[in-house]
């Protein structure tokens, strides 16, 4: 646990800082979120609320947190015991939600991000598609839930969509 408090002081120390964050910097979260791999699932959630919490100019410096451990634990370990990026993968909608949250002229560094996974391959375009299309404002409504208080059928569909978009 010790591994994954540090990694949540050296992501949290970004707080306070401006953008463009050091590389150096990024290669010490990077670091420190490989070695609390056995935590992985932790390190995830703490990443997901960085990026939900920070201010709007340091979502995308969120977002390249997400792809250095990506990308790092892909090389260090192979694609096929990466641990993060199919983790991340659960929450990727939401977090992708409040990503969208920062200033206009950094939505294109996260699209140009999202490319950059499609063309060396580190998640499936049908994965990608939907994360890009909302950089372009198109989120497709989540499917009413059966038994939920929203209701069913349209109207429930209509306030999940809305709740989506707000």
């Amino acid at each position: 646990m010790d591994a994954v408090n540090a990694f949540n002081m050296e992501l949290f120390s970004m707080i306070d800082m401006k953008p463009p964050i050091s590389r150096a910097k990024m290669m010490s979260v990077t670091k420190s979120a490989i070695k609390a791999i056995k935590l992985y699932k932790h390190v995830v959630q703490i990443v997901e609320k960085f990026i939900k919490k920070c201010k709007p100019e340091l979502k995308v410096p969120g977002l390249y947190v997400v792809d250095s451990i990506v990308r790092q634990s892909r090389h260090q370990f192979g694609v096929d015991k990466d641990v993060f990026g199919p983790r991340f993968l659960k929450n990727f909608t939401e977090t992708f939600q409040n990503l969208y949250r920062c200033p206009e002229d950094d939505k294109t560094k996260i699209v140009r991000v999202l490319n950059l996974w499609q063309k060396n391959g580190v998640f499936d375009m049908d994965i990608l598609q939907p994360l890009m299309d909302m950089a372009n404002g198109v989120i497709a409504p989540r499917p009413a839930v059966e038994g939920s208080k929203t209701g069913s059928g349209t109207l429930g569909s209509v306030f999940n969509y809305l709740r989506v978009i707000l």
